[in-house]
């Protein structure tokens, strides 16, 4: 894994191949044993390595892998039969993880928490068949919040757990509805949630106000909301990153305070799925998602005028599954399926060694340059 490396003396003269390091991947196989990889979350410490959570096809079992600094530690949480689909991984100021995910054979909604010693397995909602799309936050306590799919009565499903039991409500319900929640709180520990709605095709996005749930239609222009995630800028207004059905394109939503901006931003044919959003500190939105058509991994980037769009990995049928987080940054972290040889894999774009020291440097001294002309 590359991280960064502050050098105490550099050069100017190597701005240029600093620009051309920082636009470069570094990819790695995370774990190759068996059939591995899929229903990735990530998320980093605060030391800025990554843990991801996922799913073992294989075995049928959670598994886990993080970055101690040198190589990957990687572990099964679970091991029951057929646990681990929908994984949703968030981490404690502790940098224990906390993990949320189904039992797909008894239709349970589980949960599984790291002490600093072992893990606490217990299962939250076994009221039919729940626990699907599930998406996991910590609040300011380290107390978990879920969001996700009740199959058996087509509803949305939010559960909380408030320091002594676990609260579990109805958000939204319907035939069909409730599929690619994506949940992040606020800063009064409130939810918001975005999924899709089956029965209309639309996407929706719902938030607790303090005394009841909020709903609303986001878009519904086609075929619209698949592979939502939501995140929450510093005004607690909702970005959301979904897929185009009808069109076959990534689409981004945000709200501004007034009302739904809605774009498209990749159309380049069957484009977004499996999309993942995080954003920057100027509240610029990125996302990952997979290229279905080319079967590559995409990232997008809003630098405040326009979209930046690249591939990440192209090396076979990659990129399903993704799951992006910031550094502080602002680069790029991103677990992914390789679905040719079955691999769970890890991208990110932090620059080489001294790059940082390289590109901070040549920013001061042009900053000098140019002080110096005004004066």
């Amino acid at each position: 894994m590359r991280r960064i490396v502050v050098l105490a003396v550099i050069t100017l003269g190597w701005l240029g191949t600093s620009l051309a390091q920082a636009d470069a991947w570094g990819i790695e196989t995370v774990d190759s044993a068996g059939s591995v990889g899929s229903r990735t979350s990530l998320a980093l410490d605060s030391s800025g390595y990554a843990h991801i959570s996922y799913y073992d096809n294989t075995n049928d079992h959670l598994k886990y892998a993080y970055y101690n600094g040198s190589s990957w530690v990687k572990e099964t949480v679970d091991s029951g039969d057929g646990v681990g689909y929908h994984t949703s991984l968030a981490l404690a100021g502790s940098g224990y993880a906390h993990i949320s995910y189904v039992d797909h054979i008894s239709e349970d909604l589980k949960y599984a928490a790291w002490d600093g010693s072992s893990w606490g397995i217990e299962t939250i909602d076994s009221e039919g068949d729940v626990g699907w799309d599930t998406s996991l936050a910590l609040d300011n306590n380290g107390y978990a919040h879920i969001s996700y799919l009740d199959r058996t009565n087509g509803g949305l499903k939010y559960a909380a757990w408030d320091g002594s039991s676990w609260a579990i409500a109805t958000v939204d319900s319907g035939d069909d509805l409730g599929y690619f929640t994506s949940l992040a709180l606020d800063s009064s520990g409130y939810a918001h949630i975005s999924y899709y709605d089956w029965d209309n095709l639309v996407l929706k996005y719902a938030y607790y106000n303090g005394s009841s749930w909020v709903k609303e239609t986001v878009d519904s222009h086609g075929y619209v909301g698949w592979d939502t995630s939501l995140a929450l800028d510093s005004s607690t207004y909702a970005h959301i990153s979904y897929y185009d059905w009808t069109n076959e394109d990534l689409k981004y939503a945000a709200w501004d305070g007034s009302s739904w901006g809605i774009e498209t931003v990749d159309s380049g044919g069957k484009v977004g799925w499996y999309t993942s959003l995080a954003l920057d500190s100027s509240g610029y939105a990125h996302i990952s998602y997979f290229d279905y058509a080319n079967g590559d991994l995409k990232y997008a980037a809003w630098d405040g005028s326009s979209w930046g769009i690249e591939r990440v990995d192209s090396d076979g049928y990659v990129g399903s599954f993704t799951s992006l987080a910031l550094d502080e940054y602002g680069y790029a972290h991103i677990s992914y399926q390789d679905q040719t040889d079955y691999d769970l894999k890890y991208a990110n774009n932090v620059p080489e060694p001294g790059t940082i020291a390289l590109f901070g440097l040549g920013l001061a001294a042009l900053a000098l340059r140019r002080r110096r002309k005004e004066t």
